[in-house]
């Protein structure tokens, strides 16, 4: 079988964000189930600390799939015309161990992320929520945006950015309201998405609304985190996973650190919530969180989704990547 080589161009038109979103529904409910494998993801820093390289392996049950995103992740890309994550996806055959096929992993990142905050927004936000924040104006807020309008009517939305240029533009493109303080895009706001670069709090628990949900995507790293500790406190908190945010989430170590709360705290998985083991939102003025990392068997069923439709529909350049046993001569 031919391995599929499917770019950056072709990926958006495989994975639109509704089809996403139904993916990540089917892929967390699998984790949840126990049937998937999921190490937690290996990081290689340069020696300068500029950079470093991201290693994510993991199977899924079903729908049937093994594969591997392994990825660059560069801050100084931020605000430049280079993503900040670069890499592919490499989605091989559960049965044959053959390489199906290799996909850009910036463009399943920057989708299936704002899928699973989707996801997490129609389970936990209130039906009638539809006044948005976005903190931040790059890849992921795009993004954000796209899936926050696949789950829900938006009434409003500001953006606020650390560049306020950035934030301008974003507006301008996407005909919404730039705003000069992160302050003035939370207050009043039903739907919250942070997804800025920012090591430390941009958000203050002060400033949110009762009965809003917030999708925390920004902060990946043990020491980072774009929430402080009074919005972590105030909210009825769910992740992806329980192991990698205890492992990797300076949103939740920090104030765990500071004995501000202790992991209890986390309500559950964005699966116990899927499959009914814990409830979600239970009052019109419960502030819900989503704290999302993201985790490997999330860009895997994106990368199955991908390959599955690709095949269907001709799409992608094929090529003999190999596979077979060497003929000797």
């Amino acid at each position: 079988m031919q391995t599929l080589i499917i770019p950056q161009s072709e990926v958006p038109a495989l994975l639109p964000m509704p089809e996403c979103i139904d993916a990540m529904a089917e892929a967390l409910r699998s984790l949840g189930r126990g049937k998937a494998v999921l190490p937690l993801r290996s990081m290689m820093w340069m020696p300068d600390r500029s950079g470093l390289l991201g290693l994510m392996p993991s199977y899924l049950e079903s729908p049937a799939a093994l594969g591997l995103k392994v990825i660059s992740y560069l801050p100084a890309n931020h605000g430049t015309e280079r993503d900040s994550h670069q890499g592919a996806v490499l989605l091989f055959d559960t049965r044959t161990g053959s390489l199906l096929a290799i996909i850009d992993a910036s463009s399943i990142t920057a989708i299936r992320t704002a899928a699973v905050s989707g996801l997490a927004t129609r389970l936990l936000a209130r039906a009638d929520a539809g006044d948005l924040a976005i903190l931040g104006a790059g890849v992921q807020a795009e993004s954000h945006l796209d899936a926050m309008r696949a789950v829900r009517e938006l009434r409003r939305v500001r953006v606020w950015s650390m560049h306020r240029d950035a934030a301008r533009e974003f507006a301008r493109r996407h005909d919404v309201e730039p705003v000069d303080t992160a302050e003035a895009a939370i207050r009043d706001a039903d739907l919250i998405c942070t997804t800025t670069a920012a090591p430390t709090p941009v958000l203050a628990g002060d400033w949110i609304a009762p009965g809003a949900h917030i999708n925390a995507v920004g902060a990946c790293f043990a020491g980072t985190r774009e929430l402080d500790t009074r919005a972590v406190l105030r909210s009825r908190l769910y992740v992806d996973r329980r192991e990698s945010a205890l492992s990797e989430s300076g949103d939740i170590l920090i104030p765990i650190q500071e004995g501000a709360l202790g992991e209890s705290h986390i309500v559950g998985e964005l699966g116990d919530v899927l499959l009914d083991r814990v409830p979600g939102r239970r009052a019109a003025d419960e502030v819900t969180l989503f704290k999302s990392l993201g985790i490997a068997v999330e860009d895997l069923a994106a990368a199955h989704h991908i390959h599955t439709r690709a095949r269907a529909e001709g799409r992608g350049i094929a090529v003999d990547f190999g596979g077979h046993r060497p003929t000797r001569t």
